[in-house]
């Protein structure tokens, strides 16, 4: 008889049902998915392994005896500061094309803002014909905070596009052809030379709140932010100041304290800040259902867990 895998979801409906239609064929001769709500009390008793996405906690630890958990989602910090140190681990999404994704959004979006795509779509709206002086990208630097895989994927991919390229990690790091930087100090400085300031770091008890109005303070006057990690790494009424009365141009940003963004933020109306609705690197379906469907059936044989989770470190 097959072993019944839970999935453990609050996502919206929508994504549910794509999620409980690919992952029943992809493990399909590996295990049974069923819908946590469908559970009898002994298939919550038996599960040793779960699929979450965003699911809630409680639900998580109504599964007692699981032994790990394969989180859809690159993030998981609900995950890790909800549920007790010594519950399942935590095994995040870990998707190849995932790098590959991002930074090519990250270039995206860093040419949006050297090419001065919201001065022009200002002026569109006022009707105004104006063309202003567009710099060359070796005399622009981009700031790259977070030095994991996504980070260091979009540093490369910055500098083969010809900007000048910091980096900036917690720890010390080093990549090939990128000038790093670590700690406080290092942060200070990276942002102090950084045309446009690009958060790619997870979210932990280490960096949230990490950039503040001390931190936006010191930035070069005229940088833009972009944030494509996570909304509480930002304080966001420091960063409205900071774009209201300088030193930032602009701030793009794909992801928020609260998501979906309410339609009382401030943040929609104003006119230096571009909303994205968190898609800059969406996961695949059908990458990621072959995935969790190699990383369950080693476990089901062999008792391999996947690398997860360091909950002290909380990446």
């Amino acid at each position: 008889m097959r072993p019944v895998v839970p999935f453990v979801s609050s996502a919206s409906p929508d994504e549910r049902q794509t999620w409980r239609a690919a992952l029943p064929q992809a493990l399909d001769g590996i295990a049974a998915v069923k819908p946590f709500e469908d559970l009898t009390e002994d298939e919550r008793t038996a599960a040793r392994v779960a699929i979450v996405a965003n699911p809630d906690p409680a639900n998580v630890a109504a599964l007692p005896n699981l032994v790990w958990v394969q989180s859809l989602w690159a993030g998981v910090e609900r995950l890790m500061s909800e549920l007790p140190t010594d519950g399942p681990q935590i095994v995040r999404l870990t998707d190849p094309q995932m790098a590959e994704t991002m930074s090519e959004a990250v270039l995206a979006w860093t040419l949006y803002l050297h090419r001065g795509m919201p001065r022009y779509m200002a002026q569109q709206r006022q009707k105004i014909w104006q063309d202003h002086e567009l710099k060359s990208p070796q005399e622009r630097t981009v700031g790259v905070l977070g030095l994991g895989k996504l980070g260091a994927a979009s540093a490369l991919r910055m500098k083969a596009n010809g900007f000048n390229v910091l980096g900036w990690s917690r720890s010390e790091k080093a990549i090939e052809g990128i000038v790093c930087r670590h700690g406080r100090d290092g942060l200070l400085e990276v942002l102090g030379q950084s045309d446009f300031i690009v958060l790619l770091m997870p979210l932990t008890e280490e960096t949230r709140g990490l950039i503040g109005q001390e931190e936006l303070s010191a930035c070069k006057k005229g940088a833009s932010i972009i944030n494509f990690a996570r909304g509480p790494i930002i304080d966001t009424a420091a960063l409205i100041r900071a774009l209201d009365n300088g030193p930032l141009d602009h701030a793009v940003l794909d992801v928020f304290d609260e998501e979906p963004l309410p339609p009382s933020s401030t943040l929609w109306d104003h006119d230096k800040v571009t909303v994205l609705p968190h898609i800059t690197a969406p996961t695949g379906i059908s990458s990621t259902s072959r995935i969790v469907a190699d990383n369950i059936g080693r476990y089901f044989e062999d008792g391999t867990v996947p690398p997860a989770v360091d909950r002290e470190r909380g990446y």
